[in-house]
């Protein structure tokens, strides 16, 4: 259903289109590139482009609520396996994963607290988008977003507590998240049911969510170069004491992959349901926990660019899954 509705709309809109979306994994990984050269070219505009993560993201995920088709989300949320194996992954098999690769930065407290902070949060947002691309259960997993949201909130100090000890707890506020999922989730899903209902009405409505619609890759890769172009130069700065944890946040993805493959197979989802999981395990909430760890006390400043790498190398394995993921997952190969 999202993607008969987004090529319904599409097709409309010449054959600019259809060519971007043959090449979109190129395209993205030229707007990775891209935002990495101007971050390290012109360090000035590590600010103006943080500032813009927000909104150009939530235009983006305007852009693909409008693809949801609302009626079916009420019944997405019924469907108990899906919703199950989300949940366990992400809150049973995750803190192993996350706390077991945290042993190998653990001599750095710094560096131990930060992994843990980025790896023990779901992603809520930007992972519906990708989920999309790769053919994935996109409104399942938007049903499953407050969920989500809420058990991580509740959660997060429980295994800070459990990991690193009670004096760290106290810093975790739960008004990012709460602000998060207002800007994030809340506005542009909203946004996208009016639009939805003016499209059903008037033209104007169906021009207006048509062309948001076609604009998918491209608003995808503005998101993309402004997150790298607003923090590669920092990363860059501080590379000699971030090289450690790149290979913690590439081997949790690894093996949230393997993980997120089983957990679907025995749930016994199909191959959309599959890849959704896939993805939610694999993608973290950096861009919510960074304004937790930036208020994490002075000797652990060097926190939020350990989120930052973490952001940076998951950008990269996410873009190749949108082509990676559809073959290893095809639609009768969970039967």
């Amino acid at each position: 259903m999202l993607e008969d509705m987004w090529h319904q709309a599409t097709g409309r809109m010449g054959g600019t289109v259809p060519w971007l979306e043959r090449h979109q994994v190129m395209l993205y990984l030229a707007a990775l590139l891209a935002g990495a050269g101007v971050g390290l070219l012109v360090p000035a505009v590590a600010g103006p482009a943080g500032h813009a993560i927000n909104p150009v993201l939530g235009v983006l995920l305007y852009s693909t609520f409008l693809a949801v088709p609302f009626p079916r989300l009420a019944g997405a949320f019924r469907d108990g396996r899906f919703l199950m194996a989300i949940l366990l992954v992400n809150f049973a098999v995750v803190p192993l994963v996350a706390f077991g690769l945290s042993r190998f930065v653990a001599p750095s407290q710094v560096l131990e607290v930060a992994v843990l902070f980025v790896l023990l949060t779901p992603c809520v947002d930007y992972v519906i988008v990708f989920t999309r691309l790769a053919g994935g259960a996109a409104d399942r997993l938007l049903a499953a977003t407050p969920l989500l949201m809420l058990a991580q909130m509740a959660l997060l100090p429980v295994y800070l507590r459990l990991m690193v000890g009670e004096g760290l707890v106290q810093t975790v506020d739960a008004g990012p998240f709460l602000e998060a999922f207002v800007l994030l989730i809340a506005l542009p899903l909203a946004a996208a049911w009016l639009t939805q209902t003016a499209a059903a009405r008037w033209r104007a409505g169906r021009w207006l969510r048509d062309g948001a619609l076609a604009a998918m890759v491209p608003l995808m890769m503005a998101t993309l170069a402004v997150v790298v172009a607003s923090q590669i130069h920092g990363v860059g700065a501080h590379l000699g004491g971030l090289l450690a944890v790149i290979p913690v946040f590439v081997g949790f993805a690894v093996v949230m992959v393997v993980i997120g493959l089983a957990a679907g197979r025995l749930a016994r989802l199909d191959a959309p349901g599959r890849r959704a999981v896939v993805y939610s395990g694999v993608t973290r909430n950096s861009l919510v926990v960074l304004p937790l760890v930036l208020a994490l006390p002075a000797p652990f400043d060097l926190a939020p660019l350990v989120v930052v790498t973490q952001t940076l190398v998951e950008l990269v394995i996410m873009v190749v899954l949108v082509r990676a993921l559809p073959l290893v997952v095809r639609e009768r190969s969970w039967t």
